[in-house]
């Protein structure tokens, strides 16, 4: 089985990833006793206001291997990097090392990474929900479009989603660790607009489903295009608008081709931290306490960056402030309209829930009505 998931991988990732493979089909374990390593060094600032954890006491000396985020995104490399890093060594004095790579330069498809965790070839990765919800969409329900139009929302929501998400991945095999979020997904156009009335026939970008059941639902075309093909696309003509983050779509420098930007979010990207549940189970105790002591704190700071990333990127793109770490446009900001809210609502239970709930099956219904109905006011009938 672990050979059918390599297919998907390609050149050097995917000769390194096999090696990977091979290894923990080995040994089996998601952290396996070592020889003594060297004591780490970590960062100056870790330095400073770290200090090894009673619970490392007891700890062998143990090596992890970890699949991050996405390597482009401040979640991989502001946060989860450092954590695995420096961190998690600086809180172990040394006994605990980490070699942490992001899935997409390790020759792994977003795609397969849930479904790599349940084999046991990644004892420790994370997966983007809407990613993962092609072969679980059950996962994909708290961040679908239309659900979450802001931060104080997307809070409740997840946290309303957890209990039914633990439950969903323990199934599997995956023991849930952590959630994390990426800042809000909004929409950019190249031409003046309104109000989400206006969108009807425009070429918008998508990354997934559930934005693309969302354009359809406004009467505008779904394209789906690689991140790094949207600026020159929209620039082309060939995309009239434009879903992504608003600080990644600044820094991939859509604002020199775009004029509009809608403040309320469409999505938020969200992704899961977690174990291979044997992997887990073999890890040393106090490793497993460490990590349950601190993973939530990762989490947390994770999401204080999306919301201050989403204020931000907005902000930059309009040329307002704050805006210290992105570069200064000149674009018009578009409020929702009360019609829009109501117009949101009503995509979301004519359009994104019945299509979700086709791919899903009927069972995710009551999942939906039990867990997240009564905070987003929408409830699905059989």
């Amino acid at each position: 089985m672990r050979w059918g998931v390599a297919r998907h991988m390609q050149g050097a990732g995917r000769a390194a990833w096999a090696a990977w493979a091979l290894a923990l089909a080995a040994c089996c374990l998601a952290a396996r006793a070592a020889p003594a390593a060297p004591a780490v060094q970590p960062s100056p600032a870790a330095s400073a206001v770290l200090a090894p954890v009673a619970a490392a006491d007891a700890m062998p000396s143990l090596r992890l291997r970890v699949v991050g985020g996405l390597a482009s995104g401040n979640q991989y490399t502001r946060h989860e990097e450092p954590f695995w890093s420096q961190t998690l060594p600086a809180l172990t004095g040394g006994r605990v090392q980490v070699e942490i790579v992001p899935f997409d330069r390790a020759g792994i498809r977003g795609q397969d990474m849930l479904r790599l965790m349940q084999l046991g070839v990644v004892p420790l990765g994370t997966a983007v929900f809407g990613l993962s919800a092609t072969h679980e969409p059950l996962i994909g329900a708290p961040a679908l479009a239309g659900v979450n139009p802001d931060m104080a929302t997307l809070r409740r929501t997840v946290a309303a989603f957890r209990p039914a998400l633990e439950a969903r991945l323990r199934e599997t095999g995956v023991e849930l660790l952590a959630v994390y979020a990426y800042p809000a997904q909004v929409l950019f156009c190249s031409k003046p607009f309104a109000s989400l009335g206006d969108l009807a026939r425009r070429r918008i970008r998508v990354s997934g489903a559930a934005q693309a059941d969302f354009v359809e639902g406004l009467g505008g075309v779904p394209v789906y295009t690689n991140f790094a093909d949207i600026t020159p696309q929209v620039r082309s003509g060939a995309l009239d608008c434009a879903i992504t983050g608003a600080m990644s779509g600044n820094a991939n420098g859509l604002f020199e081709v775009t004029t509009h930007v809608y403040t309320m979010a469409i999505n938020w990207g969200l992704s899961l931290f977690a174990a291979n549940a044997s992997a887990w189970q073999a890890m040393h105790p106090a490793l497993r306490q460490l990590l349950q002591q601190q993973l939530p704190k990762l989490e947390q700071s994770i999401w204080l960056a999306a919301e201050r990333e989403t204020t931000e990127g907005l902000a930059c793109n309009i040329g307002a402030e704050p805006c210290s770490t992105g570069k200064r446009g000149h674009m018009t900001a578009v409020a929702p309209t009360p019609a829009d809210r109501q117009r949101m609502k009503q995509l979301l239970a004519q359009t994104v829930l019945p299509r979700w709930v086709a791919r899903c099956g009927t069972a995710c219904i009551d999942v939906w009505n039990t867990s997240l109905a009564p905070s987003v006011g929408v409830v699905l009938g059989k």
